[in-house]
């Protein structure tokens, strides 16, 4: 009886204890939280002869969000803000004529972000050294292809002495679960337009498909002969030599990358500050550098004219799977995104739209209810779209109608093509289970998207006349919004994924740019001498953002960061399970590497 007693003792000290514990992190986070709202709308000092620091090592959005759990370390009670696309871009801009900043640091290792969002703040960059004349140092331990590709722009770049650099071409590798169903004796029922619809081949094959393989190699290739030549132009190493470079695996170590030219020069990291005081006129190592981050130089005081009477441009940000009804976590709610666009079209001020697409496609339906608000908002004034690291199926759907649509050159998009997708469970659920079902309906077809039995053939026909009509109207308002005809959309259609720099050559985009050149291309079409942004949707108040993401509504967040890249495969597999009706989509799994 002693011991019981112990261990129950032990169980309500143990108890105690975890729920102070949990009662002390929850008023950290709500300190934090306040003491971060407070402090939002101050402004810092900047001190004269300061260097702007870059380290992209969060995951990298189209918009900054104000979310106080996004990118929150448990572990030191630290918030680690990253900055959406949208922030870096504008204060990489102000930082060009402001005269305390002398020149930018690069200093990352591994960027969690597409390509094009890779390249777009590349050329930022470019036009910051161009525009200002001031300097661009870079510098890590590890290089990733996708980062050095950012720092290749600079004019020195630094790498530790027992460091690494990656050089050796691109590569994608999906993954496939035929046989994992097949032994779950779960059958994939597909019906789907297009030959080169990949989207639905993890769940019919157990390899790519020879279509498959000819598009992906083709829009791979296109991206990767981007790259060099980017590479190529600021580092003066011929094209040739870079893929003979990659081809070989020829830098394998810190002193192949100088060798080579693609590194200036091998530094530890007081040597490299050494090197960076002497840029800066600073003599002494005592005398600190001045760095100032980028999230904290949003802050700064600037001192801007106030534009609140100017003329505006709505930039409405369309970021993840479309899905019906409101946005919820890393998708793109119908409703959501409609009402964004109805407002800055019936907003007298807002005198140009850019819709910022950034999604790999979804629900048809929903797809198509966007399209609509486009086409309104397009009789009214301008529309723009910008397309992000993917505006692809269903993300190119909602593009269609614009008056002009900018790519990068490393942007995936097309993929015209539509499918349905209903499991049949019956087999799993008989033999593993042991579990049947029997159905009492009224009408003949009243059950036919069950997962309990096949589709018979003729309800295969009818989901693949719904399929076939669906495909039919995307190819249609595709060709009127290109001014196409059909058949030169079929004909680039059937779910086929082009990058930027082959959808231009094919008329489904107008021109290669980011989302700065597609701001400047709608301040001309409106015919605005002056003008300021109004981002849509309206962010949420960042205290109800943190009670969603102490509720739990908050955990996608918390899995994407603690998953990173492999990211992408969760959510794949979670999102099978919300598929519903005829889907207009991409790979969820798709990822270049």
């Amino acid at each position: 009886m002693k011991q019981f007693f112990k261990y129950v003792l032990a169980t309500i000290v143990g108890i105690l204890l975890s729920s102070f514990l949990v009662f002390i992190i929850f008023i950290g986070i709500i300190g934090y939280a306040i003491s971060s709202a407070g402090t939002s709308g101050k402004t810092i000092d900047i001190k004269e002869n300061s260097v702007l620091l870059i380290k992209l090592d969060e995951i990298i959005s189209d918009r900054t969000g104000n979310n106080p759990l996004e990118n929150f370390d448990f572990s030191t009670f630290q918030a680690n803000p990253q900055l959406g696309l949208n922030d870096i871009l504008k204060y990489l801009e102000m930082a060009e004529d402001d005269k305390r900043i002398k020149g930018i640091v690069i200093e990352t290792t591994g960027i969690e972000a597409g390509i094009a969002t890779v390249e777009e703040i590349r050329n930022a960059l470019k036009k910051f050294k161009e525009r200002s004349g001031k300097f661009i140092y870079a510098y890590s331990e590890v290089y990733t292809q996708k980062s050095y590709y950012l720092a290749s722009v600079a004019d020195s770049i630094f790498l530790n002495p027992a460091g690494m650099m990656e050089l050796r071409g691109l590569a994608y590798q999906g993954m496939f679960f035929k046989g994992a169903l097949e032994k779950l004796e779960v059958e994939a029922q597909i019906i789907r337009h297009g030959k080169f619809k990949s989207a639905v081949e993890p769940f019919m094959l157990d390899k790519m498909s020879v279509e498959n393989k000819e598009q992906t190699r083709k829009y791979m290739g296109s991206i990767w002969n981007h790259l060099v030549a980017g590479i190529s132009e600021t580092r003066n190493v011929n094209v040739e030599r870079i893929n003979q470079l990659a081809d070989s695996v020829l830098v394998q170590s810190a002193e192949d990358a100088v060798k080579y030219e693609l590194i200036d020069q091998l530094c530890f990291r007081d040597q490299y500050l050494a090197i960076l005081r002497k840029k800066m006129g600073i003599e002494s190592e005592k005398d600190k550098i001045n760095f100032i981050s980028l999230a904290r130089y949003t802050h700064a005081d600037f001192q801007e004219t106030k534009l609140e009477k100017k003329p505006e441009i709505a930039v409405i940000y369309a970021s993840g799977d479309i899905i019906s009804g409101k946005s919820i976590q890393e998708s793109m709610g119908s409703e959501t995104i409609s009402e964004a666009i109805k407002k800055a079209r019936l907003d007298d001020n807002v005198k140009a739209i850019v819709l910022r697409v950034n999604s790999p496609g979804g629900s048809a339906l929903a797809s198509d209810v966007m399209w609509r608000e486009v086409v309104l908002a397009k009789q009214a004034k301008p529309v723009v779209v910008s397309m992000g690291d993917v505006a692809a199926s269903g993300g190119y759907y909602i593009s269609c109608a614009a008056n002009k649509i900018f790519a990068s050159p490393n942007t995936i998009t097309g993929s015209i093509g539509v499918f349905g997708m209903i499991p049949n469970m019956q087999g799993m659920f008989k033999n593993k289970f042991g579990i049947t079902t029997d159905t009492v309906n009224t009408n003949k077809h009243a059950d036919i998207l069950t997962v309990f039995r096949p589709l018979t053939a003729e309800e295969k026909n009818i989901i693949q006349m719904s399929v076939e009509k669906i495909y039919d109207d995307f190819i249609t308002k595709v060709a009127e919004g290109r001014n196409l005809t059909k058949e030169q959309v079929d004909e680039i259609g059937q779910g086929r994924v082009w990058s930027g720099e082959d959808a231009l050559r094919i008329g489904l985009v107008d021109e290669i740019g980011g989302l700065s050149d597609a701001i400047l291309a709608a301040k001309e079409l409106a015919g605005l001498d002056v003008h300021r942004v109004k981002e849509f949707p309206e962010l949420p108040d960042p205290f109800e953002e943190l009670m969603k993401g102490l509720s739990g509504e908050g955990e996608e967040v918390l899995i994407r960061n603690f998953l990173g890249e492999e990211y992408i495969y969760y959510k794949q597999l979670k999102n099978v399970k919300k598929q519903r009706g005829i889907m207009a989509k991409m790979p969820e799994e798709f990822e270049i590497y």
